[in-house]
């Protein structure tokens, strides 16, 4: 790995941690830097997902006081998170790099659908949801909702924050700092079930990903105080711009 590799993964590490914690979107950025740097498709899923999850780890200490919802609640979509992120990594896992790899355009091309759709999704949620069940079919609609998107985070990840925040947000669950702490927390499950899987397959490139995590620490925890004084959509507007543009060059390079 050339210093200039290492560079540009320790730029977008830290761009993808300050992502992360204002809109999400980090993986758009970790995950090809990756790839350019020369790692394999697998091996660099599992890596942005250990770079970024100290991140991820400072985002929800900075947002603890802001999450509202029951200890009840709170706790089964945490153990909802590990179960469906231990799914999804070890889907990944048995999945060989050859045909991963011709999985990364679609999955990227998912991904960046739902970050542009988010606000048709978040409408779609809200008119669906109706608050007013009794709370045990509301706690069952949640769990359900929250162990799709953790099969689908442990698996590949990107914009399972932009779900979850189109998901509560739809079915009231605070305000939109309480949603982004619950987001943080349940990511942090999601993503560290799956590093412990792929850290115990020895599927984790330790150089890159040291390297990506101690840029990314502390933009982490910082993006979240940024996150309370910026307005997020003009983040959104540049997550955009890069979702779209590595999901129509990576069209060209694998398909072209």
């Amino acid at each position: 790995m050339t210093a200039t590799h290492m560079l540009l993964l320790a730029c977008a590490s830290a761009a993808g941690g300050a992502l992360n914690a204002v809109a999400g979107g980090g993986t758009f950025v970790t995950f090809p830097a990756l790839l350019i740097a020369g790692v394999s498709p697998v091996p660099a899923n599992a890596t942005a997902t250990f770079a970024l999850w100290p991140a991820a780890a400072a985002s929800a200490f900075a947002y603890r006081r802001d999450v509202t919802v029951s200890r009840q609640m709170g706790w089964t979509l945490t153990l909802t998170s590990l179960v469906g992120g231990a799914i999804g990594a070890w889907l990944l896992l048995h999945t060989p790099n050859k045909s991963f790899e011709r999985l990364i355009p679609p999955l990227l091309l998912f991904a960046s659908l739902i970050f542009t759709f988010s606000g048709w999704i978040n409408s779609l949620i809200r008119r669906s949801a109706h608050p007013s069940k009794p709370q045990s079919s509301l706690l069952g609609l949640c769990a359900a909702l929250q162990f799709a998107i953790a099969v689908y985070g442990g698996y590949f990840g990107a914009g399972i924050g932009i779900l979850m925040i189109a998901t509560w947000s739809a079915l009231g669950f605070g305000s939109i700092h309480g949603i982004n702490g619950l987001r943080s927390m349940l990511g942090m499950a999601i993503n560290g079930i799956a590093l412990l899987i792929f850290l115990a397959s020895n599927t984790v490139e330790w150089l890159p990903g040291i390297i990506m995590a101690v840029s990314a620490l502390a933009t982490g925890y910082y993006g979240a105080w940024l996150a309370r004084r910026v307005r997020p959509f003009l983040v959104r507007r540049i997550v955009l711009v890069i979702a779209w543009f590595m999901t129509g060059y990576f069209f060209w390079k694998f398909y072209a």
